[in-house]
């Protein structure tokens, strides 16, 4: 009788000890946001004094900024510098259109390289890989002149125009999840007469969705976090996004308050945080889940 007690203790003891190292590394991974979110509600005063030496104040001090100035928010949100609203939605615009091409593209592209036979879909499947080897740094020179030639550049479409080509990770983790689903079910589709892009749309896309959601969300906050691409392709001040316009609120005059820019810095990721949380349910399900729920 005592061995299985034991070994339930012994459970118990390893599921605490996983549960406290989640733990130490949620709270390193989540200082560097709760300093950020600190700094925003302090004075520029508060921010650089010196802690005290006693510890339970310099704690208290650290963690609870009294009085709280929230009114570094209202400061950015009326600078002129910082048009939030109007690069929102500069942002919110490009973001969406990466979304949608990405998992149109990208869905497209899978299906047509796990489910159709024809000649070459592996090497062009291995080529696709390759190409997920090359930095954007690489590629950098070559796509600006190619876009100067298309007259594109201090425009957005660069920014999203290329993901309706289906970019090579999403084409990968798409391909992965396509792999499980059973061929029988195009063959039945085939006997009742649908051809290969009514397949898709009316089989393959559904059972894929979780992972184009996946996908969406992926590709959403990459472009919501994208700074080179908007440095290099956008001229004018009016087509910023959010994280090149943050750049240059930080750097108009010779620098801002950096109080001033951790209140911007927390509006520019809040979104990306509410969609992370309002959606982790289906991010988590899109990840675990694979093949035909029966």
């Amino acid at each position: 009788m005592s061995i299985p007690g034991q070994k339930h203790s012994v459970m118990l003891t390893r599921r605490l000890l996983v549960q406290i190292a989640l733990l130490a590394v949620a709270v390193i991974y989540l200082a560097p946001l709760f300093w950020m979110l600190d700094t925003s509600v302090r004075t520029e005063h508060q921010a650089m004094t010196q802690l005290p030496s006693n510890t339970g104040k310099a704690i208290q001090t650290l963690l609870i900024p009294y009085p709280l100035h929230v009114g570094n928010y209202r400061k950015v949100i009326e600078s002129p510098f910082f048009k939030i609203q109007l690069y929102a939605r500069n942002t919110l615009v490009i973001a969406l259109l990466v979304a949608i091409g990405s998992m149109l593209s990208a869905s497209l592209v899978a299906y047509a390289l796990t489910k159709l036979r024809w000649h070459g879909r592996q090497i062009l499947f291995w080529t696709v890989l390759a190409s997920m080897m090359l930095p954007f740094s690489v590629m950098m020179v070559p796509l600006y002149r190619i876009y100067r030639e298309f007259g594109w550049i201090g425009t957005n479409l660069p920014l999203w125009l290329p993901t309706f080509f289906a970019p090579p990770f999403y084409i990968f983790l798409l391909r992965q999840f396509y792999l499980t689903i059973p061929n029988e079910l195009m063959e039945a589709a085939v006997i009742d007469g649908a051809g290969p892009f009514r397949i898709w749309w009316r089989i393959m896309v559904p059972l894929t969705r979780p992972a184009l959601l996946v996908v969406g969300l992926f590709s959403f906050v990459a472009s919501w976090n994208n700074f080179i691409g908007p440095l290099v392709y956008l001229t004018h001040q009016r087509t910023f996004t959010l994280a090149l316009a943050l750049q240059f609120f930080q750097t108009r005059h010779g620098g801002v308050a950096h109080t001033l820019l951790m209140a911007a810095t927390v509006l520019v990721v809040l979104p990306i945080i509410l969609i992370f949380f309002l959606a982790q349910k289906t991010f988590i399900r899109g990840i675990a889940t694979t093949g035909i729920k029966g």
